[in-house]
């Protein structure tokens, strides 16, 4: 995939998709119309060109595509046809965009990556590791993946397994938690619940781009990186009607109950200056079933998406005038699970791990798992205000999501048998401007700056359940009674300032740096604690923070370039978790409310070499503080010092036009020192996962036929066992996942067809052996081969 320079790097997420072309090699193509930067970003997929360009250039500008087997010369030509814009090749897989400029000026480019959907985003990405998913790989794997977060799992090295269940707790990025975005706006709330994956389908996703390591750019929370996702772009003119009719059913238990389906409806068009995307996408899930044919039950902590309806609404509509453009954005997911079955508490009674968790029927609740996650998203820009490009944005989100009743009576900090509810309602803005800086003849510097808000109110109310009941009926029925408080109404207000600038002294080095400034306010009234009865006063909190950030890319040929970066991230102590489990005395002025700003170092490299394109990063990572831990369901104090360090690399090699193969590997390490001594013991398995490796193999027999054969591999980890960790220090075994898929093209449209775990491997994923609830009714076993096919059709 194609990696150009500053703004934004685009990284190979699934490498060797492309076809590795030079400037007079011919090349399928088939770009539909619409906005350049976007047009270039599929040509350089396909062509494993490297573009560079000015973004303010492009600002605006609309193509109406290329469709043929044409060279990339003949592609450029086309795309660029009208926009007086003109390129050169400075390399044989390297292209610079330039503007015609009088003698006397000659154009001087500031190059800027052909990137996901983010034009304009921060420019602290090129001397990073970043990987992009594009809508026609998301369109390839989804045939093999449940969700949005096995998509991540399969393709992102650095990225921690999924769980195969309703949560991204453990699914660390670099051993750290990683902030998720849509269309800019933050999906993490005050109260950390671990869903920030499952507020969207994939129907609705345009592209995916995961910045690997610690950011502070975008505000707090993104120790680990950042997942940008970036909704539906609508296609240029008459209106385009898509559909899909899709279906997935277990090849391990051939039933009604195995059954689902979904169906998706889009229309997008361009009339004049007015542009539209609608699209609808409804689901049913039926069971689960691991590779010996039991139906999987549900995870009592965390939940799951078994016998769930979902509805996800996506609907844009902008408008360009002159060099300003105006979009409004509705994003709307519903999901909600209605089950018979039940995660059987009788599997309690042997060893740990001894046994799998196993399924009951006959659940009595009324009010089962469930999303809803609303986003109302209004964008405006203009390329040229005095110089300068303008970006501005304002959202509103409001998001409640339920969980399953958990038998907390064990636990003091619960004491009861309770179903937790988070409800958060946030809204924000952020004003980003880009403004070229001539410092001296030659010398320019592109300078971003701006600031953002982001007002949340979130509280967790828990709905508690009879206990004789609940005993009486083997773990499956749920009397309610009553609602009490979890954790109090919690106001968070943020606001930052920041700048990011860069400029290139000599032809092949580029440097970067920038600040960022957040002030944030907490407030939380009076409350009772839910398991110990504790009274808890009110308190206020005020937090301000500076982060910094610098690095430097160097390209010592046009085909590989080298990188180092430093960066500093800023979190919030888990205040919501605080509260909840707050002992008796508790204030504002508790130690552990102390935030945490973590120091990230990177050094990578990345290049292709003809056929071969490979990249490879190392990264250190350090805290003084630790994170809020619970152990047992129980407050854990310690917040010592962590250090992460770890590898990740990628290569993709194409035989042909019609055989490629390639895999990404991840290695990495986290101990936090011991709370007595100066001794360092391992991270728990949720921080730092085994080592992970994934490969595929690509092939085309025909024109209209593709097959993909790809693999995971997650290895063993015993580091948090050796060293007596309690929560998440178990021993992890390896297991290997091989999936299958295959592509038609029949003329009016594409049949896709997948088998995810293609050898019905009976296995338990990362999650399921650490057992969330440190008991056997969450030592969950995985999906056994899993057939999903769908069939797409435009008019």
């Amino acid at each position: 995939m194609a990696a150009a320079a500053a703004g934004e790097a685009a990284g190979a997420a699934i490498s060797g998709t492309g076809q590795v072309a030079q400037a007079d090699d011919a090349v399928a193509l088939d770009i539909p119309a619409g906005e350049l930067n976007e047009s270039l970003l599929a040509l350089a997929s396909a062509t494993d060109l490297q573009i560079f360009y000015d973004a303010s250039e492009l600002e605006a500008l609309r193509t109406q595509g290329v469709q043929g087997r044409l060279t990339p010369r003949q592609a450029l030509d086309r795309l660029l046809a009208g926009s007086g814009l003109t390129y050169r090749f400075t390399g044989p897989d390297r292209v610079t965009l330039e503007r015609p400029a009088a003698a006397s000026q000659p154009a001087t480019l500031a190059p800027i990556t052909v990137s996901a959907a983010r034009d304009g985003g921060a420019l602290d990405t090129l001397s990073r590791n970043v990987t992009v998913i594009t809508r026609e790989q998301i369109e390839t794997l989804r045939p093999t993946a449940e969700n949005v977060a096995d998509i991540l799992s399969k393709t992102v090295p650095g990225l921690a397994p999924t769980s195969q269940t309703l949560t991204n707790f453990g699914q660390t990025l670099r051993g750290r938690n990683v902030l998720v975005m849509i269309d800019g706006v933050p999906m993490t709330t005050n109260r950390n619940i671990s869903r920030d994956l499952f507020n969207i389908t994939a129907s609705n996703i345009e592209s995916i781009e995961v910045v690997h390591g610690g950011s502070s750019v975008y505000g707090g929370e993104a120790a680990g990186g950042i997942i940008h996702i970036n909704t539906l772009k609508g296609q240029d003119g008459q209106p385009v009607f898509e559909t899909t009719v899709a279906g997935t059913s277990s090849l391990s238990t051939l039933d009604s109950e195995s059954l689902g389906a979904r169906l998706d409806q889009k229309v997008s068009g361009r009339t004049g200056g007015i542009d539209y995307v609608l699209s609808v996408s409804a689901e049913q899930t039926q069971g689960f079933f691991d590779a010996e044919g039991d139906r999987i039950p549900p995870e009592p902590s965390q939940g799951d998406l078994s016998d769930t309806g979902t509805l996800d609404v996506l609907g844009k509509l902008g408008y360009e005038f002159g060099d300003q453009r105006i979009q409004g954005t509705v994003s709307f997911m519903t999901a909600e699970q209605d089950t018979d079955y039940v995660s059987d508490p009788a599997v309690n009674a042997f060893p740990a791990g001894a046994v799998k968790a196993r399924a009951i029927e006959g659940l009595q609740l009324d009010e089962q798992t469930a999303t809803d996650n609303l986003v109302l998203n209004l964008e405006y820009s203009k390329a040229d205000l005095f110089g300068s490009g303008i970006r501005a944005q304002t959202y509103y989100r409001d998001y409640n999501s339920r969980f399953f009743p958990f038998d907390g009576r064990p636990f003091g900090g619960w004491n009861a048998i309770a179903q937790t509810v988070l409800d958060s309602e946030v809204y924000g803005g952020r004003l980003t401007i880009d403004t070229p800086v001539e410092v001296a003849e030659g010398l320019d510097i592109n300078l971003l700056w701006g600031a953002d808000l982001n007002h949340e109110t979130t509280e967790m109310p828990v709905n508690t359940f009879d206990g004789n009941a609940f005993d009486a009926s083997g773990g499956t029925v749920f009397v309610n009674t009553g609602k009490r408080t979890f954790m109090p109404r919690t106001t968070t207000e943020s606001r930052g300032v920041f700048g990011q600038f860069e400029f290139s002294p000599v032809d092949p080095l580029l440097l970067r740096a920038g600040v960022r400034h957040d002030w944030v306010d907490v407030s939380y009234p009076a409350f009772t604690t839910l398991g110990q009865g504790n009274r808890i006063a009110a308190g206020d909190l005020d937090y301000s923070e500076t982060t910094y950030n610098v690095g430097a890319v160097l390209f010592p040929t046009d085909t590989i370039e080298v990188y180092g970066n430093y960066a500093q991230a800023f979190e919030l102590p888990d205040i919501g978790l605080q509260l909840r489990q707050a002992p008796a005395g508790f204030g504002a002025d508790n130690a552990n409310l102390a935030p945490r700003i973590t120091d990230s170092y990177e050094i990578g490299a990345r290049g292709t070499f003809g056929d071969l394109s490979t990249s490879i990063a190392a990264f250190y990572s350090t805290s003084d503080l630790g994170r809020v831990t619970v152990q047992n369901f129980t407050f854990a104090q310690a917040r010592t010092e962590e250090r992460i360090y770890g590898v990740e690399a990628e290569a993709d090699y194409r035989f042909s036009d019609r055989l490629g193969v390639g895999g990404t590997f991840t290695w990495l390490k986290g101990e936090q020192k011991a709370q007595n001594g100066d001794d360092y013991i391992a991270l728990n398995s949720y921080r730092i996962p085994p080592i992970k490796l994934t490969g595929y193999v690509e092939y085309s027999p025909t024109d209209w036929w593709d097959l993909r054969l790809q693999a995971l591999h997650s290895g063993h980890r015993d580091d948090a066992f050796d060293d007596g960790v309690g929560f998440g220090g178990r021993k992890v075994e390896s297991y290997t996942v091989v999936d299958l898929y295959s592509a038609f093209d029949t003329g009016p449209g594409t049949l896709r067809v997948g088998v995810e775990n293609l050898l019905n491997n009976q296995y338990h994923t990362v999650f399921g052996q650490l057992r969330r609830n440190n008991q056997n009714t969450s030592h969950l076993a995985a999906r056994g081969a899993t057939a999903r096919a769908s069939y797409s059709i435009e008019w």
